[in-house]
């Protein structure tokens, strides 16, 4: 996997509760970074499907289509005790 190099600017405090915990977790800065990256992007992503479940199922079905279902299950309903 290829490796990019890249420059970021922190506030000190920031900076020494990484080094803090890098320290703590023994690893690098450099892979606390990394894991910090990859939790994010997983929540994120996790976050995005969550809304668009949450988006699907917020779409109910109107009076008519509701009044539609109702009669096709009276109509399997009697389908039903008939065979029986």
């Amino acid at each position: 996997m290829t490796t990019i190099k890249t420059a970021i600017s922190l506030q000190k405090t920031l900076f020494e509760q990484i080094n803090e915990i890098a320290q703590e977790l023994k690893v690098s800065r450099s892979r606390l970074f990394v894991l910090a990256i990859e939790s994010f992007i997983e929540r994120y992503k996790n976050q995005r499907l969550l809304e668009n479940i949450n988006a699907a199922y917020a779409d109910s079905p109107s009076s008519e289509e509701e009044e539609h279902s109702e009669k096709m299950r009276s109509k399997h309903r009697h389908l039903i005790e008939e065979q029986w």
